[in-house]
């Protein structure tokens, strides 16, 4: 390819709405246009990419014995409202009618149409199967930001297993990891590997692949002690354990003017916040429900959704809580409430001398001890973990790292196949359902993590298994001897499979010099006529900046070897 004739519409200035250095830089360098909020043209570079992306994640998929399929992006309602992710899915679901009133969505995800083709498995003898395709995903993200890596619409390679029995299940789920490991390191991206909840997809384990980067909403907890790593929605820690100082034989109630948070009663009356009992009411499936943590613990919402089993979950309103426990937020509290389900964190097992709220404005209990006086309903971890706290396997301080998810595996179970009466006649000749795994990478937000992870100054800084091209020729002037050269160079690298690109434009050096290094080629060969004079020609590396002087001859041979030795790495 010739860049005269390539579109590249490069920015000289950065653009003043892009919040991620991905999305800068991807605007920058012209490999994507927004269309609107959430949604992107790819451009010719950004296409390219794409496609190296998705023939590394193809490769590894054929490894593991995947076979590709290309499944419908809109669904019929009635097969979401069998397996009962029609509600559970919300308004992140596009849903839309065809012209004979029918309901329609735009697939999400596609468990319930690779579970539906599954319904003509006969026999054990055809288990196990694992299938996968690349396929659009909408979801009507309620805040679309940083570019490609939080969009409504993108690609996603979903793969899905079926076996006969768990150890099937655990041997897909393993070969997906290891799958996974590789497509993320041949991708050049940071990718860690870490427990996960399974959230709406359900199952009885996840693990996410994530990548750390500033544009990332997901934090993860991770140990440098030990392999211990997690998403904040599923980490734990090991609190020491605490002593309190024996207390009345009863709650002692006191009046507290104005105190409306756990920094008021500590300011104003001396109860640390780990001394506090903070009471969070929410709406669960319907059900009012009291939610105890210690008062400077912060609740994990997924934690709640998952120990709960919940599909619907939201804090309760102001009317609510007054309706049913006669004050305001700031002075609520669990003791002596009946009729309402309580669920208290384990951080709070064992906690005496506590101090909350007396569910009357104005008024807290001191005293409290926590079985003694509170009889939740349950106890679950529910807190989240911050940075410093003790290892739950080796008790080494744990960091916390925000991360953008560019994959998740999940041992779903039978959840889809039974619901969706999915049966196969074991070796006994007995029916039996088999067991599901579900597999994602984001396409798109592999490219933005890539930039995320590899870019400087000037621009982005490709690996070269994905580079867009990897090596641009340069030719500066018009000097007919270096455009020939330039040409003869372009036309060889090309014969011997090297992925190049000729930059023969009519532009001063910097300019030249500066696209190649805003849009991430690794590889750059500059032909001028001092050097063409010499035998010689410029090679220089993108991401050390370190340039070689090559004789003409040798150029091809050695760039070459570089390309291969890089994508070898």
């Amino acid at each position: 390819m010739r860049w005269s004739q390539l579109y590249v519409p490069t920015l000289r200035q950065d653009p003043a709405d892009a919040d991620a250095v991905s999305h800068r830089l991807l605007l920058r360098a012209g490999y994507v246009r927004q269309l609107m909020a959430g949604h992107y043209s790819l451009l010719p570079m950004a296409v390219k990419v794409r496609a190296k992306i998705v023939e590394v994640i193809r490769e590894e998929m054929n490894r593991i014995g995947a076979q590709e399929f290309l499944l419908p992006a809109m669904h019929p309602a009635e097969i979401w409202h069998k397996s009962g992710r029609w509600d559970v899915m919300g308004d992140e679901m596009f849903r839309l009618k065809d012209r004979k009133g029918a309901d329609l969505a735009l697939g999400m995800t596609h468990e319930e149409i690779f579970t539906t083709l599954a319904s003509e498995l006969r026999s054990y003898r055809q288990l196990p199967q694992t299938w996968y395709q690349f396929q659009t995903k909408f979801r009507d993200e309620p805040r679309p930001k940083s570019g490609l890596i939080r969009v409504r619409e993108f690609t996603m390679k979903d793969s899905y297993s079926f076996t006969l029995d768990q150890a099937g299940l655990d041997t897909a789920f393993d070969l997906h990891h290891q799958a996974y490991v590789r497509i993320f390191a041949r991708l050049g991206i940071p990718a860690i590997p870490v427990q996960a909840s399974s959230g709406s997809m359900g199952g009885s384990a996840s693990v996410e692949f994530m990548c750390p980067s500033d544009a990332g909403e997901d934090l993860i907890v991770t140990c440098p002690g030990c392999a211990y790593a997690a998403n904040v929605e599923k980490a734990t820690s090991a609190l020491a354990a605490v002593e309190d100082a024996p207390g009345p034989d009863s709650p002692e109630r006191f009046d507290t003017p104005g105190v409306r948070t756990i920094e008021d009663l500590d300011r104003e009356y001396g109860f640390a916040a780990e001394q506090q009992v903070k009471t969070l009411v929410y709406v669960v499936d319907e059900q009012l429900t009291l939610v105890l943590l210690r008062g400077d613990h912060a609740l994990v919402e997924q934690k709640l959704i998952d120990t709960l089993g919940a599909k619907q979950v939201r804090p309760a309103q102001p009317e609510e809580i007054v309706a049913a426990l006669g004050a305001k937020p700031g002075s609520l509290g669990a003791v002596g409430v009946t009729g309402l389900p309580v669920l208290a964190d384990e951080a709070l097992r064992g906690r005496r001398s506590m101090a909350t709220g007396a569910n009357t404005d104005g008024v807290h209990l001191r005293g409290v001890d926590v079985e003694r006086d509170i009889a939740p309903a349950r106890w679950a971890d529910l807190r989240e973990v911050t940075a410093g706290e003790p290892c739950p396997n080796c008790g080494t301080a744990l960091g916390v790292v925000r991360t953008v998810e560019i994959g998740h595996i999940f041992k779903l179970g039978t959840k889809y196949t039974e619901t969706l009466g999915v049966s196969v006649l074991d070796p006994e000749g007995e029916r039996v359902t088999p067991i599901m795994g579900s597999y994602g990478i984001g396409v798109e937000r592999a490219l933005a993590c890539s930039v995320e992870s590899h870019h400087d100054a000037k621009g982005m800084l490709w690996p070269v298994a994905v580079a867009p091209f990897e090596v641009a020729v340069v030719t500066l002037g018009q000097d007919e001897a270096v455009t020939s050269a330039g040409q003869d160079l372009y036309e060889n690298l090309r014969r011997e499979r090297v992925d190049a690109i000729w930059d023969d434009r009519e532009e001063r050096p910097g300019v030249k010099f500066s696209d190649v290094e805003l849009v991430g080629i690794p590889y750059r060969i500059t032909v001028g006529a001092r050097g063409l004079a010499a035998g010689t020609v410029e090679v220089t590396e993108r991401a050390s900046g370190e340039s070689t002087v090559v004789p003409f001859g040798e150029v091809v041979a050695h760039v070459r070897q570089l390309v291969v030795a890089a994508s070898a790495s």
